[in-house]
């Protein structure tokens, strides 16, 4: 990955800025950072790596979005993707298509993710209703949910908060 405004230091492993950058460049070159670090066969060590990456792609949406994070049964990533997009207030969620999503992927677990665009994270009865669904219809595969996470202003993460 090259970004012509950064200069690695190969003594301390740390970038330099070498020119000005724009708000806007800034969060692209994080968005850039991030996605590196989440590719095919990342391996998720910690909850952080997946909250910092979902909160600089999910955050500042205006609507909101259903996401998944495909993994191996080494918690090694497979692939992610937005499986629905919706409104201001509500994507509609249908565990059959996860269920064929998650099948073609081969994947062994997923991790689901969505924003409130509200920036309230706090998860609504819809939310737990759907994660339950979803993890009853992923059962029947032998495929675990490990985690929904909730993206507002803050972060919310089902498992967390023992719901998962």
């Amino acid at each position: 990955m090259t970004i012509s405004n950064l200069k690695l230091n190969e003594v301390t492993g740390k970038y330099i800025i070498t020119s000005e950058l724009s708000s806007d460049e800034i969060i692209e070159t994080a968005k850039k950072f991030l996605n590196n670090r989440l590719r095919r066969g990342a391996i998720f060590n910690s909850p952080t790596q997946v909250t910092d990456y979902l909160e600089v792609h999910l955050k500042e949406l205006e609507h909101e979005v259903f996401y998944m994070l495909y993994l191996d049964n080494q918690n090694r990533l497979i692939d992610k993707e937005i499986l629905f997009t919706g409104t201001i207030n509500a994507a509609s969620v249908y565990p059959r298509e996860i269920v064929k999503s998650v099948l073609k992927k081969n994947a062994a677990s997923v991790i689901l993710a969505h924003n409130h665009p509200s920036g309230i994270a706090e998860p609504s009865q819809a939310d737990k209703l759907i994660t339950t669904k979803i993890q009853h219809a992923l059962n029947h595969i032998d495929v675990s949910v490990l985690d929904h996470i909730i993206i507002g202003e803050n972060t919310v993460s089902f498992a967390e908060r023992g719901l998962i």
